[in-house]
């Protein structure tokens, strides 16, 4: 069996800004110690108090809370901008390139349906997308 991923010439993706990522359905965005410290400093807290506001328990784990509703903790409605572009967490920081979205061109497909920069604009190189494939496992 060959190592060469499926999408060896690699996948167009141009984020729209659209939000659609950060609303919607209830689910998890996975929290390391640094993506923690990076947000405590964004919106000024000390990370016990950024803890309290703005994370939850799942398990061992930690994730952002939620907005009734789905929508992420730090999206702004009004803009439809994350409030915290800058300091975004590493599962944001790697979408649409994640484990569960390249896995088969069917999987790519369902992220593009979903996406409406997944499959437009430029092509991103496989090698960048091995890279943000191996930062974390969504």
């Amino acid at each position: 069996m060959s190592n060469t991923p499926w999408y060896h010439q690699g996948l167009p993706f141009q984020c729209t800004g659209c939000g659609q990522c950060c609303t919607g359905d209830p689910g998890f965005v996975w929290l390391n110690k640094a993506d923690i410290e990076a947000l405590a400093e964004a919106v000024n807290l000390d990370v016990p108090e950024l803890e309290k506001r703005y994370v939850r328990r799942v398990g061992i784990r930690k994730s952002l809370i939620e907005l009734p509703g789905g929508d992420c903790v730090f999206f702004d409605a009004q803009t439809r901008r994350c409030k915290v572009y800058d300091a975004r967490p590493r599962q944001c920081r790697t979408w649409p390139f994640w484990q569960s979205n390249v896995r088969t061109p069917s999987d790519w497909a369902r992220t593009c349906r979903v996406c409406p920069g997944s499959g437009q604009g430029p092509v991103v190189p496989p090698d960048q997308i091995e890279v943000q494939v191996g930062v974390l496992r969504v």
